[in-house]
């Protein structure tokens, strides 16, 4: 249905139109609402997000209507529904009930507070406690996503299991401290406990996990001298309205509640053409996994991005601490569960980092000297979900190189360790364990490489048998199959033939003839460990392959189906590639699921230092030559290079400078891949 209101709506004339929701935009959403009479007392907001429009309607860089996205939830009765609201109508655009049998809106902060009460009130909790000996005012609850098993007395239910801790005082970390053979599962919306399972009695473990206490850190290490990261200048970059723009880089930036930050329109000024290379990235799922099957655990798979919407526990970033050297931080706005807009200050850290090397050569023959430092552009933020923390790292390079990077830190979740030992876990303390799992992500790069038309080739290493073409075996080569389908496009990376993924232009030549493209190098790490059949392979489908091309839809934006919480199986990727749709020389998008198999170390107690997760996006033959030939050499006190062959060159003529094709890739046609509005004129670059 269509609501329209005569109040104004915010003005979006002329502004960067995938920018994130500002306060106004906000407050204007949940009035609209109101409004239409959709608010009620038990109304919470589980969701609000950027609508975004079709591709083709940023593309052709004409006015696009401003819309939101609406998840509601009625904490009473658990009715849930999926708005769309346009601001610059106010109006509701359509309005959907949820059909839970597909899956629940997102898990609301609201529900893991009120758990406490219905626990602390049911007399069987109590008693299971009180068989352990444990006083319930020292009990920290794990209120959990509680997943999909099938099971008859679950349907039609909104749940959560709940996993308990014993902290001895209020500094206490009770991680170190588990409640273990007991959980309970919560009905939400009829806020009782639908049951208890009270399956063995184990010892808390009583060795504190306080990393801060003196009794484990010791004296404080010395010897250390300060490292001071200074640009006397300011940075090379420029910032307006989620616009960013350094060296050749272009691109925006936006936060979504579910999603965390968000790229867009990422290009690279090639002599004066900004061509496109992705249109749009996020990390638009990740799913934990445990390995414990025992009757209190074996339901242990967290999807943070889907269940919890992990963008919404952002951390706000300190300088110094979480960033280090000349800063630029963005505030972001997001909804509280009431829909009113809460900001999280310095949530987005953008800064430049010295990367090292990025050429060097001491030449034979020449006798000439020449290095040049590579330096990154930063774009990151810091979540936490429970017990862990996660970073997520975009890094730009001046060679055209796109990296994303998982930081993974925080606490173990823990387990008691059974004496007889135990197969699916570490001990890590005295009676504590660390059960096995995984971290799988998966990034959504919605490619565009010079364009809309694009293509992947899978391309591996192959070794070649002594033949008479190569009869000293010395020889291999690179085979490369082009993935014609969205069923051929679902594959597994492998180490031992060097797979790489090839996105490639079907429209658009390097100056050899070869197609343009951007190589995807995955890490190599396990993809999902869980059985193929069981509950969990199919929930998170998505983490079974290295890699799912799809054809673009709007509708298609997250990896495991818009509803994750209680999900009915097969949602999400096998959906939406279950038409098997071309995806050679169409405008595609790419899912890649990467991240750690977590078999804890004692060294990650008690608290686990950071481990690294990445992939990244290199140009392979996107570029006619090495694109940063252009680089000055350092000039500082720490970097002299008197003999730099770069002078001698200096005086060569224009005409014999121009006589390298710099055009654009002169008779290929780059026309119409520019980013309309987002011209470099003015900034330097």
């Amino acid at each position: 249905m269509t609501l329209t209101t005569s109040a104004a709506a915010p003005s979006t004339v002329g502004r960067q139109p995938l920018r994130s929701l500002d306060g106004s935009e906000i407050t204007a959403v949940r009035d609209i609402l109101t409004e239409a009479g959709l608010v009620t007392d038990t109304t919470r907001f589980a969701y609000v997000g950027l609508d975004e429009p079709h591709k083709d309607e940023i593309l052709s860089g004409g006015t696009v209507d401003r819309r939101v996205r609406v998840l509601l939830l009625d904490v009473s009765d658990g009715r849930s529904l999926d708005v769309r609201v346009s601001l610059d109508e106010r109006s509701i655009v359509s309005n959907l009930e949820l059909d839970r049998s597909i899956g629940e809106i997102a898990i609301l902060n609201e529900e893991f507070e009120v758990i406490n009460d219905i626990l602390l009130a049911d007399d069987e909790w109590r008693t299971a406690l009180g068989r352990r000996d444990i006083d319930p005012d020292t009990v920290a609850l794990a209120p959990l996503s509680a997943g999909n098993l099938g099971l008859e007395d679950e349907k039609g239910k909104r749940l959560m299991r709940v996993l308990a801790f014993r902290q001895d005082f209020p500094q206490d970390h009770c991680w170190a401290h588990p409640i273990d053979g007991l959980v309970a599962y919560v009905d939400l919306i009829a806020r009782s406990v639908h049951k208890i399972i009270d399956d063995r009695l184990f010892p808390v473990p009583a060795e504190h996990g306080n990393y801060t206490d003196p009794e484990l850190t010791g004296l404080p290490l010395e010897g250390l001298k300060p490292i001071v990261i200074s640009q006397p200048e300011g940075s090379s970059f420029t910032i307006d309205d989620g616009h960013i723009e350094w060296a050749n880089w272009s691109l925006d930036v936006s936060f979504d509640a579910r999603e965390g930050l968000v790229l867009h329109r990422i290009g690279y000024d090639d002599h004066g053409n900004v061509r496109p290379i992705v249109y749009r990235a996020s990390i638009a799922e990740m799913v934990v996994p445990y390995a414990d099957p025992s009757p209190v655990r074996y339901w242990q798979n967290y999807f943070d991005t889907g269940e919890y919407l992990f963008g919404r526990y952002t951390n706000s970033l300190q300088l110094g601490c979480d960033c280090v050297g000349d800063i630029t931080y963005l505030d972001i706005t997001l909804a509280d569960e009431f829909g009113n807009p809460r900001t999280i200050e310095n949530g987005i850290c953008i800064h430049e980092e010295d990367y090292g090397t990025l050429w060097k050569h001491t030449d034979l023959f020449t006798g000439e000297e020449n290095v040049r430092r590579q330096r990154r552009l930063v774009i990151s933020f810091f979540t936490t979900v429970g017990n862990y923390d996660y970073g997520f790292y975009w890094y730009l390079y001046l060679d055209g190189t796109i990296e994303c990077e998982a930081k993974l830190t925080g606490f173990l979740f823990t387990s008691a360790y059974p004496e007889e030992g135990s197969q699916f876990a570490t001990n890590i303390a005295p009676g504590l364990g660390a059960p096995y799992h995984q971290h799988l992500f998966c990034a959504r790069l919605d490619m565009a490489i010079d364009g809309v038309s694009n293509a992947v080739d899978e391309v591996d290493v192959v070794r070649l048998p002594i033949s008479e073409t190569n009869p000293w075996g010395n020889a291999f080569t690179g085979k490369a199959t082009r993935l014609e389908t969205e069923s051929d496009a679902q594959r597994v990376a492998d180490g031992a033939v060097n797979r790489t993924w090839h996105v490639v232009s079907t429209t658009s030549s390097n100056r050899m003839g070869g197609p343009t493209g951007y190589a995807l190098i995955p890490e190599g790490s396990p993809t999902l460990m869980a059985d193929p059949s069981s509950v969990i392979a199919s929930r998170a489908a998505f983490a079974t392959k290295n890699l799912w091309v799809t054809a673009y839809s709007p509708d298609e934006k997250y990896p495991a189906g818009d509803f994750v919480n209680q999900s009915a199986l097969g949602q999400g990727l096998p959906a939406y590639a279950a038409s098997d749709r071309a995806v050679d020389g169409e405008d595609i998008v790419l899912w890649h699921t990467f991240g750690p198999t977590h078999l804890p170390r004692l060294e990650d107690w008690p608290i686990m230092p950071v481990d690294y997760a990445k992939f990244t996006l290199k140009p392979y033959g996107f570029f006619d030559r090495n694109p940063t030939l252009n680089v000055p050499a350092s000039s500082t006190d720490h970097c002299a290079v008197p003999g730099d062959a770069s002078t001698e060159f200096a005086g060569r003529s224009e005409a014999a400078h121009s006589a390298i094709d710099h055009a654009g890739h002169a008779g290929h046609d780059h026309a119409g891949h520019d980013h309309a509005g987002h011209g470099n004129a003015g900034h330097g670059h």
